[in-house]
């Protein structure tokens, strides 16, 4: 190893990188959590500006995930980007992050399936690619734990509409002060709900083939790209995830067709959450250097990296950026703990990690002294 070489493969996490217009202050990116923080009308409440701007020194936050319509929820106080009232709030959390020299993308999402007819107007079924319920549960206030509802097939001409939801979300994003947006592809809900065979069982041109499968991503993808340009948009997902009862038969050429047209379309970055969410990385066999190898944009990889982990994964070019989840909620400095190689502060066993109505478990984790 060269002298040269030494310092990069010693501060890889630390050295800048360009993303579209941007440049990120180093390869550590914030994963997209669900807090289920938000006030009433699904507006972020006054505590998200705090608890972003608390996790600034990052590259880029990824905030939480995003309704893009009042039909989009499946979750108790998760918060929109479709409402007057919405933007303006998430505004104030921008200019902060800003002001604390920081970016900040959103993910935009859409829960299909995964989600109540107690979230939905009128209490109307949710809408998913087709009338399949997902064996899940969501929490409803006063409730508790629900399965969730059998879900209603989109008709073929609705399907533009739920598109152009996307394109208009994520306007009111670059409105609301974000750098960009991230489109949830991933984790069952429904984008990724039209991707798998095992929720997709259509008969029309969302459904059969790979190719009619992968119609609605690419389709979102290109509603928002025509939008807000591709240099501000990306796409995250998780091939082989079986969370929210996610499954497919053959995921390798599923997603290597995805990659091969999201390549056409040059997004920001690919986000790829690696085995199941929040458990075992090898949990079924997977090429994602594969799927690295048709895309020639930024490459973000997640799911239980450790710091060691993120060194390799950026040094040996499996990755550009590398994010982390539960990690930035107990520890709103970590990439300074990162740097100094100090202990990380552990999870609050008295807090949820979901929900909660006060500061405790959300914006009182400590920093390290100055």
């Amino acid at each position: 190893m060269s002298k040269q070489t030494e310092p990069f493969l010693a501060d890889a996490l630390f050295q800048p990188i360009k993303l579209g217009p941007l440049e990120l202050k180093n390869r550590i990116v914030m994963a997209p959590m669900t807090r289920n923080r938000a006030d009433k009308g699904n507006v972020p409440a006054e505590m998200t500006i705090e608890y972003y701007a608390q996790r600034a020194s990052v590259g880029l936050i990824i905030a939480e995930a995003t309704q893009v319509s009042d039909t989009a929820q499946g979750y108790a106080s998760t918060p929109g980007l479709h409402t007057p009232e919405q933007i303006a709030e998430w505004k104030k959390v921008t200019d902060e992050v800003h002001r604390r020299g920081g970016r900040i993308f959103v993910q935009l999402w859409h829960t299909g399936r995964m989600s109540h007819v107690a979230f939905q107007p009128n209490e109307q079924a949710p809408v998913a690619p087709s009338a399949i319920a997902a064996n899940a549960k969501t929490y409803i206030p006063g409730i508790g734990y629900a399965d969730t509802s059998v879900p209603r097939a989109l008709e073929t001409d609705e399907i533009a509409g739920v598109v152009d939801d996307f394109r208009t979300a994520a306007a009111n994003a670059i409105k609301a002060g974000f750098d960009g947006v991230e489109i949830h592809g991933a984790h069952g809900y429904l984008i990724d709900a039209f991707l798998r065979d095992g929720s997709n069982k259509r008969v029309d041109r969302y459904g059969g083939s790979i190719e009619n499968r992968a119609r609605f991503l690419l389709e979102v993808m290109q509603a928002v790209v025509g939008e807000i340009g591709a240099e501000r948009t990306g796409v995250r997902i998780s091939p082989v995830s079986p969370v929210n009862d996610s499954s497919e038969s053959a995921p390798q050429p599923l997603f290597e067709y995805v990659v091969r047209e999201l390549e056409k379309l040059h997004p920001v970055f690919i986000h790829v959450v690696e085995g199941h969410t929040g458990g075992p990385r090898d949990n079924a066999p997977f090429d994602y250097e594969a799927l690295h190898r048709l895309y020639s944009g930024i490459w973000m990889v997640n799911n239980g990296y450790t710091k060691e982990m993120a060194i390799e994964a950026i040094t040996s070019g499996r990755a550009d950026l590398v994010s982390f989840g539960r990690p930035f909620i107990s520890n709103p400095d970590l990439v300074r703990r990162f740097r100094e190689n100090a202990p990380l502060n552990p999870l609050f066993e008295d807090a949820p990690l979901y929900g909660g109505v006060g500061p405790h478990g959300y914006i009182d984790y400590p920093a390290l002294p100055d």
